[in-house]
Protein backbone atom coordinates (compact mmCIF):
# COMPACT_ATOMS: atom_id res chain seq x y z
CA UNK A 1 0.00 0.00 0.00
CA UNK A 2 2.82 2.40 0.85
CA UNK A 3 4.50 1.63 -2.48
CA UNK A 4 1.37 2.46 -4.48
CA UNK A 5 0.86 5.61 -2.42
CA UNK A 6 4.45 6.67 -3.17
CA UNK A 7 3.94 6.15 -6.92
CA UNK A 8 0.75 8.21 -6.80
CA UNK A 9 2.58 10.91 -4.84
CA UNK A 10 5.37 11.08 -7.40
CA UNK A 11 2.85 11.34 -10.25
CA UNK A 12 1.04 14.16 -8.47
CA UNK A 13 4.32 16.01 -7.89
CA UNK A 14 5.35 15.52 -11.55
CA UNK A 15 2.03 16.95 -12.77
CA UNK A 16 2.79 20.26 -10.98
CA UNK A 17 6.59 20.49 -10.87
CA UNK A 18 6.80 24.28 -10.45
CA UNK A 19 4.15 24.37 -7.75
CA UNK A 20 5.78 21.44 -5.97
CA UNK A 21 9.15 23.21 -6.02
CA UNK A 22 7.73 26.44 -4.67
CA UNK A 23 5.90 24.44 -2.02
CA UNK A 24 9.08 22.91 -0.63
CA UNK A 25 11.24 26.02 -1.06
CA UNK A 26 10.84 26.88 2.62
CA UNK A 27 12.02 23.40 3.62
CA UNK A 28 14.97 23.62 1.20
CA UNK A 29 16.06 26.98 2.63
CA UNK A 30 15.53 25.82 6.20
CA UNK A 31 17.56 22.62 5.87
CA UNK A 32 20.32 24.37 3.91
CA UNK A 33 20.51 27.23 6.42
CA UNK A 34 20.63 24.96 9.47
CA UNK A 35 23.37 22.69 8.08
CA UNK A 36 25.42 25.57 6.65
CA UNK A 37 25.32 27.68 9.81
CA UNK A 38 26.18 24.75 12.07
CA UNK A 39 29.01 23.63 9.75
CA UNK A 40 30.51 27.12 9.54
CA UNK A 41 30.04 27.58 13.30
CA UNK A 42 31.87 24.31 13.97
CA UNK A 43 34.64 25.44 11.63
CA UNK A 44 35.01 28.76 13.46
CA UNK A 45 35.11 26.90 16.80
CA UNK A 46 37.81 24.57 15.48
CA UNK A 47 39.81 27.52 14.11
CA UNK A 48 39.63 29.43 17.41
CA UNK A 49 40.61 26.30 19.33
CA UNK A 50 43.55 25.71 16.98
CA UNK A 51 44.73 29.33 17.27
CA UNK A 52 44.40 29.41 21.04
CA UNK A 53 46.11 26.03 21.38
CA UNK A 54 49.01 27.43 19.34
CA UNK A 55 49.52 29.90 22.18
CA UNK A 56 49.95 26.90 24.45
CA UNK A 57 47.37 24.94 26.42
CA UNK A 58 49.92 24.72 29.24
CA UNK A 59 50.61 28.47 29.30
CA UNK A 60 49.68 30.94 32.02
CA UNK A 61 49.39 34.66 31.30
CA UNK A 62 50.51 36.79 34.26
CA UNK A 63 49.68 40.48 33.95
CA UNK A 64 49.76 43.56 36.12
CA UNK A 65 46.25 45.01 36.44
CA UNK A 66 43.66 44.05 33.83
CA UNK A 67 44.77 42.34 30.63
CA UNK A 68 44.76 44.63 27.63
CA UNK A 69 46.27 42.71 24.78
CA UNK A 70 49.70 41.17 24.32
CA UNK A 71 51.58 44.09 25.81
CA UNK A 72 50.22 43.80 29.35
CA UNK A 73 47.75 45.42 31.67
CA UNK A 74 46.55 48.69 33.10
CA UNK A 75 49.14 51.43 33.64
CA UNK A 76 47.59 52.25 37.01
CA UNK A 77 48.63 48.86 38.42
CA UNK A 78 52.07 48.37 39.93
CA UNK A 79 54.25 46.67 37.29
CA UNK A 80 56.28 43.56 37.97
CA UNK A 81 60.01 43.65 38.55
CA UNK A 82 62.68 41.26 37.37
CA UNK A 83 62.90 40.03 40.98
CA UNK A 84 59.20 39.02 40.84
CA UNK A 85 59.85 36.84 37.82
CA UNK A 86 63.00 35.39 39.35
CA UNK A 87 60.93 34.47 42.42
CA UNK A 88 58.37 32.70 40.22
CA UNK A 89 61.13 30.72 38.48
CA UNK A 90 62.76 29.86 41.79
CA UNK A 91 59.80 29.08 44.03
CA UNK A 92 57.11 27.62 41.75
CA UNK A 93 57.78 23.97 40.81
CA UNK A 94 57.05 22.27 37.46
CA UNK A 95 57.63 25.34 35.27
CA UNK A 96 59.36 25.00 31.90
CA UNK A 97 59.95 28.67 31.21
CA UNK A 98 59.05 32.16 32.43
CA UNK A 99 59.25 34.91 29.82
CA UNK A 100 58.93 38.63 30.66
CA UNK A 101 56.99 40.60 28.05
CA UNK A 102 56.65 44.32 27.39
CA UNK A 103 55.87 46.00 24.10
CA UNK A 104 55.47 49.26 22.25
CA UNK A 105 53.93 50.11 18.89
CA UNK A 106 56.57 51.78 16.72
CA UNK A 107 57.44 52.61 13.16
CA UNK A 108 60.54 50.79 11.94
CA UNK A 109 62.45 51.96 8.89
CA UNK A 110 64.74 50.32 6.36
CA UNK A 111 65.97 52.41 3.44
CA UNK A 112 62.97 54.31 2.11
CA UNK A 113 60.41 51.89 3.54
CA UNK A 114 58.70 52.24 6.90
CA UNK A 115 56.27 49.95 8.71
CA UNK A 116 54.27 50.31 11.92
CA UNK A 117 54.60 47.20 14.07
CA UNK A 118 54.81 45.90 17.62
CA UNK A 119 58.28 45.95 19.14
CA UNK A 120 58.34 43.38 21.93
CA UNK A 121 60.94 43.15 24.66
CA UNK A 122 61.55 39.70 26.15
CA UNK A 123 64.22 36.98 26.40
CA UNK A 124 64.84 33.57 24.84
CA UNK A 125 62.33 31.90 27.17
CA UNK A 126 59.61 33.57 25.08
CA UNK A 127 60.39 31.34 22.09
CA UNK A 128 60.09 28.24 24.27
CA UNK A 129 56.80 29.37 25.79
CA UNK A 130 55.36 30.18 22.36
CA UNK A 131 56.93 27.09 20.73
CA UNK A 132 58.30 29.43 18.07
CA UNK A 133 61.40 28.50 16.12
CA UNK A 134 63.66 30.55 13.89
CA UNK A 135 63.63 30.13 10.14
CA UNK A 136 67.00 31.82 9.85
CA UNK A 137 69.65 33.41 12.06
CA UNK A 138 70.07 32.98 15.80
CA UNK A 139 68.43 33.79 19.11
CA UNK A 140 69.81 36.32 21.57
CA UNK A 141 73.10 35.59 23.33
CA UNK A 142 73.56 36.09 27.07
CA UNK A 143 75.63 39.16 26.23
CA UNK A 144 72.79 40.59 24.12
CA UNK A 145 70.32 40.13 26.98
CA UNK A 146 72.55 41.44 29.79
CA UNK A 147 73.88 44.46 27.90
CA UNK A 148 70.63 45.31 26.15
CA UNK A 149 72.28 45.30 22.73
CA UNK A 150 70.57 46.81 19.70
CA UNK A 151 69.71 43.51 18.03
CA UNK A 152 66.33 42.10 17.01
CA UNK A 153 64.51 39.10 15.61
CA UNK A 154 61.73 39.89 13.16
CA UNK A 155 58.53 38.19 12.02
CA UNK A 156 57.70 37.22 8.44
CA UNK A 157 55.30 40.14 7.87
CA UNK A 158 57.96 42.68 8.89
CA UNK A 159 60.45 40.98 6.59
CA UNK A 160 58.07 41.21 3.62
CA UNK A 161 57.14 44.83 4.26
CA UNK A 162 60.66 46.14 4.89
CA UNK A 163 63.03 43.90 2.94
CA UNK A 164 60.98 42.31 0.18
CA UNK A 165 63.25 39.70 -1.36
CA UNK A 166 66.39 40.89 0.37
CA UNK A 167 68.06 38.84 3.10
CA UNK A 168 67.28 40.66 6.37
CA UNK A 169 70.03 38.99 8.44
CA UNK A 170 72.75 41.52 9.29
CA UNK A 171 70.73 44.51 8.06
CA UNK A 172 70.00 47.46 10.35
CA UNK A 173 66.53 48.88 10.83
CA UNK A 174 65.81 52.14 12.55
CA UNK A 175 65.58 52.53 15.54
CA UNK A 176 69.15 51.20 14.87
CA UNK A 177 68.52 47.49 15.49
CA UNK A 178 70.58 44.85 13.75
CA UNK A 179 68.51 41.90 12.54
CA UNK A 180 70.03 38.65 13.81
CA UNK A 181 67.08 36.27 13.28
CA UNK A 182 63.93 35.62 11.28
CA UNK A 183 61.00 33.77 12.85
CA UNK A 184 59.07 31.04 11.08
CA UNK A 185 55.68 32.25 9.83
CA UNK A 186 52.68 31.60 12.09
CA UNK A 187 49.99 33.42 10.13
CA UNK A 188 46.87 35.23 11.23
CA UNK A 189 44.72 34.14 14.16
CA UNK A 190 40.93 33.67 13.89
CA UNK A 191 40.59 37.01 15.69
CA UNK A 192 42.38 38.79 12.84
CA UNK A 193 45.70 39.34 14.64
CA UNK A 194 48.84 38.90 12.53
CA UNK A 195 51.29 36.96 14.70
CA UNK A 196 54.15 37.61 12.27
CA UNK A 197 53.87 41.40 12.48
CA UNK A 198 56.42 41.75 15.29
CA UNK A 199 59.96 42.81 16.09
CA UNK A 200 61.43 41.07 19.16
CA UNK A 201 64.30 42.70 21.07
CA UNK A 202 65.99 41.95 24.40
CA UNK A 203 63.92 43.25 27.30
CA UNK A 204 66.70 45.57 28.49
CA UNK A 205 66.99 47.00 24.99
CA UNK A 206 63.31 47.94 25.03
CA UNK A 207 63.58 49.37 28.55
CA UNK A 208 66.66 51.48 27.89
CA UNK A 209 66.13 52.64 24.33
CA UNK A 210 62.34 52.84 23.99
CA UNK A 211 60.25 52.80 27.19
CA UNK A 212 62.81 54.45 29.45
CA UNK A 213 61.81 52.45 32.55
CA UNK A 214 62.29 49.04 34.15
CA UNK A 215 58.59 48.09 34.09
CA UNK A 216 57.47 44.57 33.20
CA UNK A 217 53.74 44.56 32.65
CA UNK A 218 53.33 40.95 31.65
CA UNK A 219 54.89 37.49 31.78
CA UNK A 220 54.09 34.25 30.02
CA UNK A 221 54.68 31.08 32.01
CA UNK A 222 54.95 27.62 30.48
CA UNK A 223 53.99 24.70 32.74
CA UNK A 224 55.41 21.20 32.25
CA UNK A 225 53.05 18.93 30.24
CA UNK A 226 52.47 16.48 33.09
CA UNK A 227 51.85 19.23 35.68
CA UNK A 228 48.59 20.95 36.59
CA UNK A 229 48.19 24.48 35.25
CA UNK A 230 45.46 25.12 37.84
CA UNK A 231 47.84 24.28 40.68
CA UNK A 232 50.60 26.43 39.18
CA UNK A 233 48.10 29.27 38.80
CA UNK A 234 47.16 29.10 42.48
CA UNK A 235 50.81 28.99 43.58
CA UNK A 236 51.72 32.02 41.44
CA UNK A 237 48.74 33.96 42.78
CA UNK A 238 49.76 33.20 46.38
CA UNK A 239 53.37 34.19 45.71
CA UNK A 240 52.46 37.46 43.99
CA UNK A 241 49.98 38.42 46.72
CA UNK A 242 52.75 37.92 49.24
CA UNK A 243 55.35 39.86 47.24
CA UNK A 244 52.94 42.71 46.45
CA UNK A 245 51.78 42.81 50.10
CA UNK A 246 48.08 42.33 49.37
CA UNK A 247 46.20 41.74 52.60
CA UNK A 248 43.44 39.25 53.29
CA UNK A 249 40.15 40.41 51.78
CA UNK A 250 41.87 42.81 49.35
CA UNK A 251 41.48 42.37 45.62
CA UNK A 252 44.43 41.33 43.48
CA UNK A 253 46.09 44.05 41.41
CA UNK A 254 47.28 41.42 38.95
CA UNK A 255 45.76 38.58 36.94
CA UNK A 256 46.87 35.03 36.25
CA UNK A 257 44.96 33.41 33.43
CA UNK A 258 45.02 29.81 32.33
CA UNK A 259 44.94 29.47 28.54
CA UNK A 260 42.99 26.22 28.92
CA UNK A 261 40.16 28.13 30.61
CA UNK A 262 40.21 30.78 27.89
CA UNK A 263 40.04 28.09 25.20
CA UNK A 264 37.11 26.37 26.93
CA UNK A 265 35.27 29.69 27.37
CA UNK A 266 35.66 30.60 23.70
CA UNK A 267 34.58 27.11 22.62
CA UNK A 268 31.45 27.35 24.78
CA UNK A 269 30.65 30.81 23.43
CA UNK A 270 30.98 29.83 19.77
CA UNK A 271 28.97 26.64 20.33
CA UNK A 272 26.14 28.60 21.97
CA UNK A 273 26.13 31.11 19.10
CA UNK A 274 26.13 28.28 16.56
CA UNK A 275 23.19 26.59 18.30
CA UNK A 276 21.31 29.90 18.44
CA UNK A 277 21.85 30.57 14.73
CA UNK A 278 20.81 27.00 13.92
CA UNK A 279 17.62 27.41 15.95
CA UNK A 280 16.79 30.66 14.16
CA UNK A 281 17.36 28.99 10.77
CA UNK A 282 15.14 26.07 11.83
CA UNK A 283 12.18 28.48 12.04
CA UNK A 284 12.14 28.54 8.23
CA UNK A 285 11.46 24.78 8.33
CA UNK A 286 8.23 25.50 10.17
CA UNK A 287 7.38 28.18 7.61
CA UNK A 288 8.04 25.62 4.88
CA UNK A 289 5.75 23.15 6.67
CA UNK A 290 2.93 25.70 6.67
CA UNK A 291 3.46 26.14 2.93
CA UNK A 292 3.18 22.38 2.42
CA UNK A 293 -0.06 22.26 4.42
CA UNK A 294 -1.58 25.11 2.41
CA UNK A 295 -0.79 23.53 -0.95
CA UNK A 296 -1.97 20.10 0.21
CA UNK A 297 -5.30 21.63 1.27
CA UNK A 298 -5.59 23.17 -2.19
CA UNK A 299 -4.69 19.81 -3.71
CA UNK A 300 -7.45 18.09 -1.71
CA UNK A 301 -9.95 20.62 -3.04
CA UNK A 302 -8.73 20.23 -6.64
CA UNK A 303 -8.87 16.43 -6.47
CA UNK A 304 -12.19 16.09 -4.68
CA UNK A 305 -13.79 14.14 -7.57
CA UNK A 306 -10.76 11.83 -7.77
CA UNK A 307 -11.05 11.16 -4.03
CA UNK A 308 -14.78 10.53 -4.38
CA UNK A 309 -14.16 8.02 -7.19
CA UNK A 310 -11.61 6.11 -5.12
CA UNK A 311 -13.94 5.98 -2.14
CA UNK A 312 -16.85 4.89 -4.34
CA UNK A 313 -14.97 1.90 -5.81
CA UNK A 314 -14.05 0.56 -2.37
CA UNK A 315 -11.06 2.49 -1.10
CA UNK A 316 -11.05 3.01 2.63
CA UNK A 317 -10.67 6.39 4.27
CA UNK A 318 -7.28 5.38 5.65
CA UNK A 319 -6.10 4.57 2.09
CA UNK A 320 -6.88 8.11 0.99
CA UNK A 321 -5.28 9.49 4.15
CA UNK A 322 -2.09 7.48 3.56
CA UNK A 323 -1.95 8.69 -0.07
CA UNK A 324 -1.98 12.37 0.87
CA UNK A 325 0.25 11.87 3.89
CA UNK A 326 2.87 10.08 1.75
CA UNK A 327 2.64 12.88 -0.80
CA UNK A 328 3.31 15.51 1.88
CA UNK A 329 6.22 13.53 3.35
CA UNK A 330 7.67 12.96 -0.14
CA UNK A 331 7.54 16.68 -0.84
CA UNK A 332 9.24 17.63 2.40
CA UNK A 333 11.84 14.84 2.12
CA UNK A 334 12.76 15.91 -1.40
CA UNK A 335 13.10 19.44 -0.08
CA UNK A 336 15.38 18.10 2.64
CA UNK A 337 17.62 16.32 0.13
CA UNK A 338 17.89 19.42 -2.08
CA UNK A 339 18.62 21.48 1.05
CA UNK A 340 21.47 19.12 2.04
CA UNK A 341 23.03 19.44 -1.43
CA UNK A 342 22.79 23.24 -1.29
CA UNK A 343 24.23 23.22 2.24
CA UNK A 344 27.33 21.30 1.07
CA UNK A 345 27.94 23.85 -1.68
CA UNK A 346 27.34 26.85 0.59
CA UNK A 347 29.53 25.39 3.36
CA UNK A 348 32.48 24.75 1.02
CA UNK A 349 32.15 28.30 -0.31
CA UNK A 350 31.89 30.02 3.09
CA UNK A 351 34.69 28.12 4.84
CA UNK A 352 36.98 28.99 1.96
CA UNK A 353 36.14 32.69 2.29
CA UNK A 354 36.43 32.67 6.09
CA UNK A 355 39.55 30.46 5.97
CA UNK A 356 38.27 28.05 8.60
CA UNK A 357 38.31 24.23 8.46
CA UNK A 358 35.34 22.35 7.05
CA UNK A 359 33.83 20.40 9.95
CA UNK A 360 30.82 18.44 8.71
CA UNK A 361 28.56 17.08 11.43
CA UNK A 362 26.74 13.93 10.23
CA UNK A 363 24.44 14.24 13.24
CA UNK A 364 23.09 17.66 12.25
CA UNK A 365 22.70 16.56 8.61
CA UNK A 366 20.70 13.51 9.66
CA UNK A 367 18.66 15.54 12.16
CA UNK A 368 17.83 18.23 9.58
CA UNK A 369 16.65 15.61 7.07
CA UNK A 370 14.55 13.75 9.63
CA UNK A 371 13.10 17.04 10.82
CA UNK A 372 12.09 17.90 7.25
CA UNK A 373 10.31 14.53 6.96
CA UNK A 374 8.59 15.08 10.33
CA UNK A 375 7.44 18.48 9.07
CA UNK A 376 5.76 16.67 6.16
CA UNK A 377 4.01 14.26 8.56
CA UNK A 378 2.79 17.00 10.90
CA UNK A 379 1.62 19.51 8.32
CA UNK A 380 0.41 16.87 5.86
CA UNK A 381 -1.79 15.18 8.45
CA UNK A 382 -4.58 17.76 8.45
CA UNK A 383 -5.09 17.88 4.65
CA UNK A 384 -4.88 14.04 4.55
CA UNK A 385 -7.49 13.72 7.29
CA UNK A 386 -9.76 16.17 5.44
CA UNK A 387 -9.47 14.07 2.26
CA UNK A 388 -10.18 10.83 4.16
CA UNK A 389 -13.35 12.28 5.72
CA UNK A 390 -14.95 13.36 2.44
CA UNK A 391 -18.36 11.88 1.72
CA UNK A 392 -18.09 9.86 -1.54
CA UNK A 393 -21.47 11.10 -2.88
CA UNK A 394 -20.68 14.75 -2.12
CA UNK A 395 -17.22 14.33 -3.55
CA UNK A 396 -18.52 12.89 -6.84
CA UNK A 397 -21.02 15.74 -7.18
CA UNK A 398 -18.26 18.36 -6.56
CA UNK A 399 -17.64 20.70 -9.52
Amino acid sequence: MIGNALLLALRAIRRNVLRSFLTVLGVVIGVAAVITLVTVGNGVTAKITEDMSALGSNVLMVGAGQFRGPGGGSSSAQPFTSRDLEAIKREIPNLEAVAPVDSKTMTVIFGNTNWSTTVMGTDNAYFKVKDWSLRKGQVFTEGDLRAGKAVCIIGETVRKELFGRQDPIGQRIRVQFQVIGLLTAKGTTSMGSDQDDTVIVPLRTLQRRISGNQDIRMAQVSVMPDASTQEAQKQIERLLRERRRIGAGESDDFMVRDMTEIIETMQTTTKVLTALLGAVAAVSLLVGGIGIMNIMLVSVTERTREIGTRLAVGAMGRDVMVQFLVEAVTLSSMGGLVGIILAFGASFFLVKILQVPLVLDPGIIFTAFIFSAVVGVIFGFFPARKAARLNPIDALRYE
